[in-house]
């Protein structure tokens, strides 16, 4: 039958069936989306309360809702009220259905009711229901079954565990029984990764009373060690103090009631609780550890008081010379005893800040306590104190040095300290080994030292590579060239 070129457009806009147009593929994908929406909830709603029963349910037009014959039917009902849309679309376009060749359809059903729309764009069905219109939403059809298996809660207990070692995201919610819960535990323990462990004792946790919880874990010293650690590591101790005292744990139970004294701030109400700690079953070196604890918060807070009178009258001159920079408070016992060194030195050993007393009271060696002093006095420039620290008689009469942290040690502090060479040579001097004493004269530039000893050792050639290392016309080359000269030493090379 012959038609004009007008009828035939009458014809193809009068049809329910829309020509193609490739400016369209928005357009369709959203209503394929909205059309699978629909679909897909209604499934869910008869998979979920209608299972068992058998009758279909139908639509208004008599088809089986969710069917495909349905589907199409609301597509292209929902078509028809974007005609006005279409003809704006067909206004750009002047290519006709008729003009062009059917091309292969991109959408299958089999495709669409699985949620694939185009071949390559693949997505997760949660993922599509909830994507903006811009996002492709289609499943991978190609993953393995077991990636969708999150939804379905069918992972057993080494499933999941496997998952989380491999750093998948996945829920424990699932496994709600208490034999579930320790089988999973039990897998956790199999696989020797602390994480995955730490994951399932969370849940534990969170999910179990904490007298099931610690009875379950007595018998699982692996679980159990990472649950002290965990707990631990988060500051949890109320929980931590119940698992040692159901564990009667009485040693770790002390400690961990003693180390709450880190959360008290107050310095008197901390120094009452560090007094109840005293009588708490802990070991013979801890509990002497608590004690002195206790005395040093004691006399610090004794120190603290006194000193910040002292400093706000104005009257004492080591306080205005060198005004404190932070309170004594909670400081430990050798930062306490270097204060004391520096602002309580000359003090008598009755009281409470004398650095002797203090060295007596809390037993602290010779060793630690010379080497404090030494380096508050230095600070100070006080060579005097200094000089005494490391002199003393015998039953005789005479004064001898004698450092027990060794000169080597003295010589390094007073250099850090700027302490003047004449000082630096003496301690330098008083280095018995040879070679420490030249590296160190040599290195702090001690040349009395340098040329004295190379002259004892008769070593010429040391003496001449020092001679190049001195200034031009000082006196010290003018010393070593009086040496070098001299017939009276026979020197070895």
């Amino acid at each position: 039958m012959n038609r004009t070129k007008g009828d035939e457009e009458e014809y193809w806009n009068s049809s329910k069936f829309k020509a193609f147009a490739f400016d369209d593929e928005d357009e369709e994908l959203s209503q394929l989306k909205e059309s699978k929406r629909a679909v897909n909830s209604l499934r869910d709603f008869v998979d979920e309360d209608d299972e068992d029963d058998e009758l279909d349910r139908v639509s208004w037009s008599g088809e089986p809702i969710g069917s495909i014959s349905w589907s199409i039917k609301e597509t292209a009902g929902h078509s028809g009220s974007t005609h006005e849309g279409r003809e704006q679309l067909k206004s750009r376009n002047s290519f006709s259905y008729a003009q062009l060749p059917k091309p292969s359809s991109t959408y299958s059903l089999s495709s669409f009711f699985r949620g694939r729309t185009r071949p390559g764009s693949f997505q997760s069905l949660s993922d599509a229901l909830s994507d903006p219109p811009a996002k492709s939403y289609a499943p991978e059809l190609g993953r393995p079954k077991g990636e969708y298996r999150d939804y379905s809660n069918d992972w057993s207990p080494s499933d999941t565990v496997r998952r989380l070692r491999r750093g998948k995201v996945c829920s424990l919610e699932r496994f709600r029984s208490l034999q579930d819960k320790l089988q999973l535990l039990e897998e956790a323990e199999s696989m020797h990764d602390g994480n995955v462990i730490t994951a399932v004792l969370i849940f534990l946790k969170r999910t179990l009373s904490k007298e099931i919880l610690f009875r379950e874990l007595e018998v699982r010293q692996v679980a159990l060690r990472h649950l002290i650690h965990f707990l631990k590591e988060i500051g949890d101790q109320k929980l931590l103090i119940d698992l040692f005292r159901f564990l009667d744990r009485t040693e770790e139970l002390a400690l961990s009631h003693y180390r709450e004294h880190l959360n008290i701030q107050d310095p008197e109400k901390r120094k009452e609780f560090l007094k109840t700690c005293i009588s708490l079953p802990f070991s013979a070196e801890d509990s002497a550890h608590v004690q002195d604890h206790y005395t040093l918060l004691e006399r610090q807070i004794i120190i603290e008081a006194n000193d910040r009178h002292l400093e706000s009258a104005g009257q004492t001159e080591i306080f205005r010379k060198h005004p404190r920079k932070a309170s004594i408070l909670n400081m430990p016992l050798v930062t306490t005893l270097f204060y004391s060194c520096f602002y309580h030195y000359a003090e008598a050993e009755g009281t409470f800040s004398s650095p002797i007393n203090l060295k007596k009271t809390f037993k602290i060696p010779d060793k630690q306590y010379v080497l404090t002093a030494l380096a508050a006095r230095a600070k100070l420039r006080a060579w005097h104190d200094v000089d005494a620290l490391f002199t003393t008689k015998n039953w005789l009469g005479y004064t001898k040095k004698r450092a027990p942290i060794g000169f080597h040690r003295v010589v390094e502090i007073l250099h850090k300290n700027n302490a003047p060479v004449q000082i630096l040579q003496e301690y330098v001097n008083l280095v018995e080994d040879v070679d420490t004493k030249l590296n160190l004269a040599t290195k702090f530039k001690c040349h009395d030292v340098v040329i004295d000893t190379c002259r004892d050792l008769k070593d010429r050639q040391q003496l001449l590579a020092y001679r190049s290392k001195v200034d031009k016309g000082s006196a010290e080359e003018e010393k070593i060239d009086a040496i070098l000269s001299s017939s009276q030493i026979r020197w070895k090379n």
